[in-house]
Formats: C-alpha cells, sequence, structure tokens
C-alpha cells in the first residue's frame, strides 16, 4: 500500500517568490486552509520540500 500526503496551505503566498507559487498552484493548493492529498513520489517529496514553511504535512495511510 502506497504511502500518501495530506498538504495543507497554512500561509498566505504573500512576499513568496514565483517559483513557490509555482509550485504551490502545482500541488492544486489556491488557498489557505485547503488541503489536497498527493501521492508519494520523489517529485512531489521535493515539492513539498521547496515549499515547507508555508504548509502542514501528514502521512496519510
Amino acid at each position: 500500500m502506497s504511502k500518501k500526503f495530506k498538504v495543507t496551505q497554512l500561509k498566505s503566498l504573500i512576499g513568496c517568490s514565483h517559483t513557490q507559487r509555482a509550485t504551490m498552484e502545482a500541488l492544486g493548493l489556491r488557498k489557505r486552509h485547503k488541503s489536497v492529498v498527493v501521492s508519494d513520489n520523489p517529485a512531489n517529496r521535493g515539492q513539498i520540500l521547496k515549499i515547507q514553511h508555508l504548509v502542514q504535512v501528514e502521512v496519510v495511510r
């Protein structure tokens, strides 16, 4: 059974770089306190690592 991550946006994108904004949009996060479930793969891990100061990550089984 593959792991999944529940990613919740906690902070606003005001003042963030263009690449961080693009990463948030690629993950499907557009508003604060909204969540998405993404699969555990190297690409998604890299995206989460880039915006880790803006989101909360939980492991979903």
